[in-house]
């Protein structure tokens, strides 16, 4: 990333310099935008909180949460699909669990962030 025209006069530039040699590039910045935006979806959430104390198939979810089984599977399908949450095949059901537990710990300190107000 290249250094801004240095201006602040309340930060020592090579302070600035570290910090911002650190910072991440644009594309990853990027990633880390659509990252976040997986959890900006209420549904999305019900499901992550549900996985994070079982493994559930689509059915189970479905009636928990009180929606459709095809929306269900839509919102998991996009979950899959940005590794937060996998799945395994049992005879004719698919069970989804988690992808590892970064996701309930990103879920847990957003709810205790939240809990603090």
């Amino acid at each position: 990333m290249k250094t801004p025209a240095y201006q602040c006069k309340n930060i020592i530039k090579k302070k600035m310099d570290r910090i911002l040699s650190a910072m991440p590039d644009s594309d990853l910045m990027a990633v880390i935008a659509q990252f976040f935006k997986l959890f900006g979806d209420p549904n999305r959430l019900r499901i992550i909180y549900l996985l994070m104390h079982q493994e559930l198939c689509v059915a189970d979810l479905a009636a928990l949460i009180g929606m459709q089984q095809p929306a269900v599977s839509q919102q998991l399908k996009i979950l899959r699909l940005c590794r937060l949450v996998k799945h395994r095949k049992d005879g004719k059901t698919i069970w989804y669990s988690l992808d590892d537990r970064h996701v309930s710990s990103i879920f847990r300190l957003a709810l205790l962030h939240l809990q603090e107000r």
